[in-house]
C-alpha cells in the first residue's frame, strides 16, 4: 500500500543509566525486567516494527482469535523442534504466533521479542528496520495465516471471525430489475477527507444512492436500453469483528506530494450498524458493536510511530493503582472547585432576578459581589474574561443563557455526542515495551492532529466472555505451552536472583592484623600480600552487624575484641582510617563501596606497636636529593636520590634534623620531575614550625638537601637556587680531521648557553663539530639536546668530483626508488620549469647526453599496436610545429620493408590475406596505391587483385577499424559499369563511411579457397568483450557520480533523503 513509507520515531524512549556504585555489566548478560504494576507485557521494537507490535497486541486482546489459534495442537501444526528437518511440514508462522501469545500472557518480563516470529516471516535485519503500513500488514498477515492453516481445523479461522459481505445493487427505474454484485471484505476502508466522522462516512457509503440520469444513463439488461437507475451498497453479512481502516493519507495532485489528513474525525465507542445493512429485521443486538482497539499513528506521511489503545476485555491487566490515583485526582479537583471562575460567575448569575447579565457588565458585578477584580485574580491563569466565556461556550460549559451586549442571547449549537466514560472499561496504551493504563476519555484526543486514530477494531456486543476467562491469562492455553512458560519463568527468577546478587554484591578485602607489622610509618604484610588478605562477598543491603557476623564465621580462631577499620593502600604502605561502628546501619548507608579494604584488629596495636589512625597521620613518601660528587652514580647523573617516609603531621624542623643533622638548607621542587634551578624554593626558618602537609609536601615530592659547602648556589634574598649541577656540564670532543700526532680526544666545559662557536674556540680547531648530523652554528647545548658526557666529532666538509671535466657529465633526478632517474637535458630551462623543488636530490652522472635529433618534414606513421614497435626510444626535438606534438611525446619509428618515395597522391595501405579455414591472417604487406585518378571501390579492388594476382571477382576486401575491433566490407562489383554511370556514382573512399588514409589495414578474402565472408578474428572478439566491460564500468561510475552529486545537492539544500518504497511480504510454505 504505502511500502516502507514511514520512519521510526524513538523520541519516547528514555535513556537508562547505571546507579552510582553499581557494577556496569553488559546488557545482554542481564535478564529482562519483570512486568510493571499493570501486569501486562509489551513488545520490543526491533528498529521499525512498531506497526507490527500494535497489530499483534490487538490480535492478542481479541480473545476469540487467541483461543482459536491455541486450539490448534502439534498434531496439526507440527513442532518447532522439527522445523530443521527437510521432510517435516511444520507450520512455523502459527506456531511462533502461539508461542509469542503465550509469552505475552504468562512470561514475567516487561517486553517480549518478535525476532522468532519475523524470522518465520522470512524477514531479514533490513526488513525489521523498515516501517510499513499497518493496514497493509493486516491484510498480508491474514493471508499468510489462511495459507498456513490450509488442511487444519483452523482453515476458516480468519473467515469465521473477520469475513463480511458487501452487496452493490443497481435498480432500474423502469422495469425495477435489480442487478447486484457481491464483494467479500476483511476490513472496511472509509474516507476521512471532507467527512466529520465514522457514522457520516458509513452513511455516504451504504445509505446514500448514486443516480444515473440525464446524460449519464445505465444500460439495463432486462430493458436492453439506456435507462435511469440508482446505485447503492449495503452490508449483507456482518462479521463478529469489524475492522475499519481510515484513509488518513492522501495525494495532493496540485502539489504532487503526499500528505496526512489531520482534520477532526469522530468515532463512537458503541455503534449501531442497522441503517447500513441490507437486512434490518433482526434484533438490535445483532447490529451493535463496541470499540475495543484503536491503532494510532503519530507523525506525518513520511515518518512517524505507531501505538495502540486497547480495551482489556478479559480484565487481564491491573488497574488498581491507577484508580487510586484517579480518586486522589478527583479529590484535588473538588478542592479546586471553589476557585473555579466559572462557578463564581454562575453564582453571581443565580443571584440576579432575570438570570441574565450583559457580558460587558460581568466584570463590574464580580467586583461588587466578591470584592475582587478579574484582572488581578484570574487573568494571569485564565486570560481575558470575554475570551474565557467564548471558549467555555464552545466546549459546552457556557453559563446558562448569558446574553451579549444589547441583551442578545447566545444560541448554543448542538455538539457531537461525547465518548461515554463507563466504569469497568479498562483501557491501556501499549506503546512497544511500555504499557500504561488510560481513561476512556483519552480516546477523544485521537480524533484529530498529527497523532490520530488510523485503524478501528469493533466487536459485536453480544459476544460475551465466560466467567472463567476473567482475569485468567492461562485460559485455553495448551499444556505444552504452559509447561514451557513455567520453565522459562523459573529460569528468569533464577537469573534475576543471580543478577540481583551480582548487582548488589560487593567484594571486600579483609586484612588480618596477625599477618601485618608496623614499621617505617605504615603497615606492611609479614609474608606475601595474598596471604594477609581474605576476600569476602556480601550484599550491600546487609547491615554492619551482618558483616561482623560473617567475619566471625570466617575467622573461627579469632579471640578477643574485633574492630573493623577502613584501610587504604598508600605508597608508604597500608594506613588505617575511621572505625566502622553502628551494627544496625547498612553497608551501603555507611559508604562501603565495591573493592573496599577492611582491617581486622583489636583497635589498639599491631604486633605490639601502637598504630596511629586517621587522615592526620597519613604517611608521606618524600624523595630526598643531594648533590653528587663528580661522576658519582654513573655517567650523566649529578645527584643522589633516596626515599624517606614521614607522617603528614611531622614538623618541618623535625624533618630537617632527621635529614641534615649537621645543619643545612632544604629546598622544595615546585614542578615535580623538572629539576631546573628556577623551580627550587628554599624553606625559610619560619617554615620549620609548619607540618609536612601544611607546606604542601605530598607523596612523590622532592626535597634537596644542601650542606654548608653547597650553599653558594642559593640566593638567600630571593630564596631561589641560582645554579644547579645540571647547568655545569662537560662535553667530549673527538677530532676526525687532524693528523695522527695531534690530540684527537679532549673534554671541555660548557654551560646551557654555550654556542657551537665557543665549543670550536675551546678546542681551537677550524673543523665543524658533528653529533651524528650537522649542527647549526646558532644552536645552544640545550637546543642540540647535548647531555653531560655527550661525544661530538669534528669533520672537514670537502667534496671532490674528479670526473667533472668539461661537458662530460650531466645531472639526473633521484626517483622514488632512490635510483638515478631522468636526465635534466634542457640547459636553458629554469628549476621551476624542470619541477625541481626544495629537498630534491640530484645525482652528478659521468657521461655526455646524446645529441638532439631534428626530423625533416616527412610523413611519420604512428603505429597503434605494440607489436609493430621496434627499435629504441629517442629524445626528439622538432624544428616545426605542423604536427602540434607536445613535449615528451613518444614516436614509434618502423624500419621500412623497402625504400619508399611517397608522393602527395599516394596512399600507403597494409593489406593482409586471410588464412583459409581459420579466423586469422598472414603477415601484412605494404601496398602503395596511386589515387590521383580515382579513389573508388572498383579501383581499390583492381589494385588489390593485381597485388595478389587474383581475379577481381574472386576477392572480398574490408577495412579494419582497430579502435572498434570491427571490419567494414568494401562493396564488391560483379559487373562492368559504363563510364557515364561510373562518373555519376563515383564516390571517394576517403569520405564516409571508410575515411581511407595512410596506414589503414585492408583485409582480403580469396573466394577460390575460402567462401566465408566473416573478416573478424578471435582477437577482435576479445577486444570487443574488453570494450563492453569497460563501458559497463564507466556507466556504473557515472551512475555513482550522479548519485553522489544528487545526495550532495540534497544535503546542501537540507533535503531529507527518503528511502525507496519496498513492498511488504511474508513468506509462507506450501501446505496443500
Amino acid at each position: 500500500m504505502f511500502g516502507d513509507l514511514f520512519e521510526e520515531d524513538f523520541s519516547f524512549i528514555s535513556n537508562n543509566h547505571f546507579g552510582k556504585g553499581k557494577k556496569s555489566k553488559p546488557r545482554g548478560s542481564e535478564p529482562p525486567p519483570p512486568r510493571d504494576f499493570t501486569n501486562l507485557s509489551g513488545i520490543k521494537n526491533q528498529g521499525g516494527t512498531c506497526y507490527l507490535n500494535s497489530l499483534l497486541q490487538t490480535l492478542l486482546f481479541t480473545p476469540e482469535f487467541r483461543e482459536a489459534l491455541f486450539s490448534l495442537g502439534p498434531e496439526e501444526l507440527g513442532s518447532l523442534d522439527d522445523s530443521s528437518k527437510p521432510d517435516a511440514k511444520v507450520r512455523i508462522i502459527p506456531l511462533q504466533l502461539q508461542r509469542l501469545f503465550a509469552q505475552l500472557l504468562l512470561l514475567d518480563q516487561q517486553a517480549a521479542s518478535t525476532t522468532d516470529l519475523t524470522e518465520s516471516f522470512g524477514w531479514n535485519s533490513h526488513e525489521e528496520m523498515r516501517q510499513h503500513d499497518v493496514q497493509e500488514l493486516n491484510r498480508i498477515l491474514f493471508s499468510a495465516l489462511e495459507t498456513s492453516l490450509v488442511g487444519t481445523s483452523g482453515h476458516d479461522l480468519i473467515k469465521r471471525l473477520y469475513h463480511g459481505i458487501v452487496v452493490n445493487q443497481i435498480v432500474c427505474k423502469e422495469c425495477k430489475n435489480i442487478s447486484e454484485r457481491q464483494e467479500d471484505f476483511l476490513d472496511l476502508t472509509v474516507a476521512v477527507k471532507g467527512v466529520a466522522g465514522l457514522e457520516e462516512a458509513l452513511w455516504n457509503m451504504y445509505v446514500e444512492e448514486e443516480y444515473f440520469e440525464n446524460e449519464n444513463l445505465y444500460r439495463c439488461g432486462a430493458c436492453d436500453k439506456l435507462v435511469e437507475a440508482s446505485k447503492s451498497a449495503k452490508l449483507r453479512k456482518l462479521p463478529p469483528f469489524l475492522t475499519i481502516s481510515l484513509l488518513r493519507f492522501n495525494f495532493d495532485f496540485e502539489k504532487c506530494e503526499r500528505y496526512k489528513e489531520t482534520s477532526c474525525y469522530t468515532f463512537p465507542i458503541q455503534i449501531n450498524l442497522r441503517p447500513f445493512c441490507e437486512q434490518t429485521e433482526m434484533d438490535d443486538s445483532e447490529y451493535m458493536y463496541e470499540l475495543f482497539s484503536v491503532i494510532i499513528h503519530k507523525g506525518g506521511c513520511y515518518g512517524g510511530h505507531y501505538h495502540v489503545y486497547i480495551r482489556d476485555v478479559d480484565e487481564l491487566g491491573n488497574w488498581q493503582l491507577q484508580l487510586i490515583e484517579d480518586t486522589a485526582l478527583r479529590d484535588n479537583e473538588n478542592a479546586k472547585e471553589v476557585e473555579n471562575p466559572l462557578a463564581v460567575l454562575k453564582g453571581i448569575l443565580s443571584e440576579e432576578e432575570s438570570k441574565q447579565i450583559p457580558v460587558d457588565q460581568l466584570g463590574q458585578k464580580l467586583l461588587e459581589k466578591k470584592g475582587m477584580s478579574w484582572n488581578k485574580k484570574y487573568r494571569k491563569q485564565y486570560g481575558a474574561l470575554r475570551k474565557l466565556l467564548f471558549k467555555s461556550d464552545s466546549q459546552g460549559q457556557g453559563l446558562q443563557s448569558l446574553p451579549q451586549k444589547n441583551d442578545v442571547q447566545w444560541n448554543s449549537e448542538k455538539k457531537p455526542t461525547r465518548l461515554r466514560d463507563s466504569s469497568g472499561c479498562h483501557w491501556f496504551d501499549l506503546n512497544d515495551s511500555k504499557v500504561q493504563p488510560i481513561k476512556e476519555m483519552e480516546i477523544e484526543k485521537q480524533f484529530q492532529g498529527k497523532e490520530s486514530a488510523y485503524m478501528l477494531f469493533y466487536r459485536k456486543s453480544q459476544l460475551k466472555r465466560p466467567p472463567e476467562a476473567r482475569g485468567n491469562p492461562r485460559y485455553q492455553i495448551p499444556e505444552h505451552l504452559l509447561n514451557e512458560m513455567n520453565a522459562a519463568n523459573t529460569e528468569l527468577q533464577k537469573k534475576r536472583a543471580e543478577c540481583d546478587s551480582a548487582n548488589n554484591g560487593i567484594d571486600l578485602h579483609l586484612h588480618l592484623s596477625s599477618c601485618y607489622k608496623f614499621h617505617n610509618g605504615a603497615l606492611h604484610p609479614s609474608l606475601t600480600w595474598k596471604e594477609g588478605v581474605v576476600d569476602l562477598t556480601i550484599d550491600r543491603r546487609k547491615t554492619l552487624g551482618d558483616l561482623r557476623q560473617s567475619v566471625f564465621q570466617m575467622l573461627e580462631s579469632w579471640e578477643g575484641d574485633m574492630i573493623l577499620s577502613i584501610a587504604k593502600p598508600l605508597p608508604a604502605g597500608l594506613h588505617l582510617y575511621q572505625i566502622l561502628d553502628g551494627d544496625e546501619l547498612t553497608l551501603d548507608g555507611i559508604g562501603l563501596a565495591d573493592g573496599a579494604d577492611i582491617f581486622v584488629w583489636n583497635g589498639k596495636e599491631v604486633g605490639g606497636t601502637k598504630v596511629m589512625t586517621g587522615a592526620d597521620h597519613e604517611p608521606v613518601v618524600i624523595n630526598v636529593l643531594r648533590l653528587a660528587e663528580y661522576n658519582e652514580g654513573g655517567k650523566g647523573q649529578h645527584f643522589t636520590e633516596s626515599q624517606h617516609v614521614f607522617s603528614c603531621s611531622t614538623k618541618l624542623g623535625d624533618l630537617r634534623r632527621a635529614l641534615a643533622p649537621s645543619g643545612g638548607i632544604i629546598l622544595k621542587n615546585g614542578s615535580g620531575a623538572d629539576k631546573e634551578a628556577k623551580n627550587w624554593e628554599v624553606f625559610l626558618e619560619e617554615d620549620m614550625k609548619e607540618t609536612v602537609k601544611g607546606v604542601g609536601l605530598m607523596d612523590g615530592c622532592s626535597v634537596l638537601i644542601l650542606d654548608s659547602h653547597d650553599q653558594s648556589f642559593v640566593n638567600m634574598s630571593s630564596g631561589n637556587l641560582t645554579a644547579f649541577t645540571y647547568d655545569i656540564s662537560w662535553l667530549q670532543v673527538k677530532n676526525f680531521c687532524r693528523t695522527q700526532d695531534e690530540e684527537n680526544h679532549v673534554k671541555i666545559t660548557a654551560t646551557i648557553e654555550t654556542v657551537r662557536s665557543l665549543i670550536v674556540q675551546g678546542y681551537k680547531t677550524g673543523c665543524f663539530p658533528e653529533k651524528f648530523c650537522h649542527l647549526p652554528e646558532d644552536y645552544t647545548v640545550k637546543e642540540a639536546e647535548l647531555k653531560m658526557g655527550s661525544l661530538l666529532g669534528l669533520f672537514l666538509h670537502t667534496y671532490v668530483f674528479g670526473f667533472l671535466v668539461g661537458d662530460n657529465w650531466h645531472l639526473r633526478r633521484i626517483d622514488w626508488c632512490y635510483e638515478a632517474g631522468e636526465a635534466l637535458s634542457q640547459e636553458n630551462a629554469t628549476l621551476k620549469e624542470l619541477n625541481v623543488c626544495s629537498g630534491d636530490t640530484l645525482v652528478v652522472t659521468e657521461g655526455k647526453l646524446p645529441a638532439k635529433v631534428y626530423l625533416t618534414k616527412r610523413v611519420i606513421y604512428l603505429l597503434r599496436n605494440l607489436e609493430y614497435m621496434v627499435g629504441n626510444v629517442y629524445n626528439l626535438c622538432f624544428v616545426f610545429s605542423d604536427y602540434k606534438l607536445g613535449a615528451r611525446v613518444e614516436i614509434c619509428i618502423e624500419p621500412l620493408q623497402k625504400e619508399e618515395h611517397l608522393g602527395p597522391h599516394e596512399l600507403l595501405l597494409r593489406v593482409q590475406m586471410g588464412i583459409p579455414g581459420e579466423r586469422d591472417y598472414y603477415d601484412s604487406t605494404d601496398l602503395v596505391w596511386d589515387i590521383s585518378k580515382e579513389c573508388t571501390t572498383w579501383a581499390l579492388r583492381q589494385q588489390v587483385a593485381s597485388h595478389y594476382c587474383l581475379p577481381v571477382d574472386k576477392i572480398e576486401i574490408a577495412k579494419y577499424f582497430p579502435e572498434r575491433f570491427e571490419w567494414l566490407p568494401i562493396s564488391s562489383w560483379t559487373q562492368q559499369i559504363s563510364k557515364r554511370k561510373r562518373k555519376k556514382k563515383q564516390e571517394s573512399l576517403q569520405s564516409a563511411p571508410y575515411h581511407l588514409k595512410d596506414g589503414d589495414i585492408i583485409g582480403v578474402k580469396n573466394l577460390l579457397l575460402d567462401d566465408t565472408k566473416d573478416f573478424s578474428t578471435v582477437r577482435d572478439d576479445v577486444g570487443k568483450e574488453k570494450q563492453r566491460q569497460l563501458a559497463l564500468q564507466k556507466q556504473k561510475s557515472r551512475q555513482a557520480e550522479r548519485l553522489h552529486d544528487h545526495v550532495f545537492s540534497e544535503e546542501k539544500l537540507n533535503i531529507k533523503h527518503r528511502k525507496p518504497e519496498v513492498a511488504l511480504s511474508i513468506n509462507v510454505g506450501v501446505f496443500r
